[in-house]
């Protein structure tokens, strides 16, 4: 067993520079460092003081002449890899994490990519390509797989699907490039705005329209594949309650999902994922109609998710890990025998005005978390260190796990009631003791117009 132990390790990636900043930056490099490999943090000069750059093995500051450009910067962080002698890149997510150029010049230089090909992150990063292998898979979509170039192919498209639609521009991702017509005439208006945006946020015009759910919600699936065509469904997880098409809240496993839902929604994942030839951590996310449980396809994340923790408590396994070995030797770990045990949820601690929830970064005085049985917190910082207006405003994950869902509700009030985040910013945490305390939120039966429900509620101080 000990001779096998050594093998594995000898196939894991020896020297892995995470390229990225704040709370997944810290979590990667916990796993590393657990692993007893080196991690190498890089970072702007603004973060020099946050907890991610003293805890990695050695680290190095990007240089440009603006903070988030750093991050941006491939060519100097590949540089940087082969200058320390790293082997490996993890991107976390965001920045480069779904960038298939980096990818590709990653593996280019040599130095093995941390996450799946650069063809399939090209292929999943497209929503009309997206949409259109998801389709021949067998994997439910809203509407047509091709790219809509007139309004008349808008029109006939929504006749088809009934009003209201959604038009979505194909490379469009956190909120930005989606617009609701409810009739003919108001989606002349948004179809020729939606390709304007998508033209000048994305550098393609190419749009698409989908069904809109007024009662819908967010339901997404993580799978983890190896590189000889296993692939496990590690579950699912609804982050329904979300603000402005950003997610606030994830629980696992979904609530009130039949099993027959659930079954074919994994299966979905599944096909999806061994359809594309995919490989380590990814999620599939769907959308489900709270009325009829119909499902349709919405995109594949190719990378690992903000909200992998409540996946890894409940099904006790270590994402990145998984992602390391994967990328190392082709396989899972030796010991990976994943298996579900209990109900975890997710909240996002932002740097946010607690009513209308709008940035508001600013220094941290006083920084008091919860610990204990059950209670997990990923965090980018500590008491001292600054929130920046320069990237976006998560502060912390605040995650909790117990045998079911009262319980584990239980256990997550008492870690918000333990929570004090304070000094120079503002923070959600107000906001996330209504959203918790909520009657739909207790019962679990809730969609995606939960957080506009709660905020229309109490007027704007």
């Amino acid at each position: 067993m000990a001779d096998e132990l050594v093998s594995a390790m000898s196939q894991l990636p020896q020297r892995v520079l995470v390229a990225n900043r704040g709370e997944i930056a810290r979590r990667i490099i916990t796993t590393v460092n657990r692993l007893g490999l080196d991690s190498i943090a890089v970072y702007a000069p603004i973060d020099a003081g946050l907890p991610f750059v003293a805890e990695a093995s050695e680290a190095f500051e990007l240089t440009s002449d603006h903070p988030v450009r750093g991050y941006l910067d491939g060519a100097q962080i590949i540089a940087l890899a082969l200058e320390c002698r790293a082997d490996a890149i993890h991107p976390g997510y965001g920045f480069l994490a779904e960038n298939a150029d980096f990818a590709q010049a990653v593996e280019d230089a040599g130095l093995t990519w941390i996450g799946p090909s650069p063809e399939v992150m090209t292929a999943m990063g497209d929503k009309i390509r997206a949409r259109s292998f998801a389709a021949s898979v067998g994997v439910p979509i809203s509407g047509g797989g091709d790219s809509l170039e007139t309004i008349d192919d808008a029109l006939a498209a929504a006749a088809g699907l009934g009003y209201p639609v959604m038009v979505k521009a194909s490379g469009g991702g956190g909120g930005i490039g989606m617009a609701v017509a409810h009739d003919a005439e108001a989606l002349e208006k948004v179809f020729a705005s939606t390709k304007a945006m998508s033209e000048r946020s994305f550098g393609s015009d190419r749009v698409f329209v989908e069904k809109y759910l007024a009662r819908a919600r967010h339901v997404e699936v993580q799978i983890v594949a190896d590189a000889f065509g296993r692939v496990e469904a590690l579950g699912e997880r609804d982050c329904s309650p979300q603000r402005r098409h950003q997610k606030v809240a994830e629980e696992s496993p979904a609530p009130h999902l039949s099993d027959d839902v659930r079954s074919r929604m994994h299966a979905s994942a599944v096909d999806l994922a061994k359809g594309i030839g995919y490989r380590s951590a990814g999620t599939v996310e769907f959308l489900l109609d709270a009325e009829t449980e119909e499902f349709v396809f919405l995109e594949m994340n190719t990378r690992i998710q903000v909200e992998h923790p409540v996946t890894e408590l409940v099904w006790g396994t270590d994402l990145v890990e998984q992602q390391l070995a994967i990328a190392g030797s082709g396989h899972f770990t030796a010991d990976f025998d994943p298996r579900p045990q209990g109900h975890a949820f997710e909240l996002r601690i932002c740097a946010e005005d607690p009513v209308r929830l709008f940035p508001s970064p600013g220094s941290i005085d006083v920084w008091s978390l919860p610990s204990g049985e059950g209670v997990r917190v990923d965090s980018g910082f500590a008491a001292g260190t600054e929130v920046t207006p320069y990237f976006d405003s998560l502060v912390a994950k605040l995650c909790v796990v117990a045998a079911d869902r009262p319980s584990a509700l239980a256990r997550l009030r008492e870690a918000l009631d333990a929570t004090e985040i304070s000094g120079g910013l503002q923070t959600n945490l107000e906001f996330l003791r209504r959203l918790v305390d909520s009657p739909a939120y207790d019962t679990g039966r809730y969609d995606t117009q939960l957080v506009t429900q709660l905020l229309s509620a109490r007027p704007a101080r």
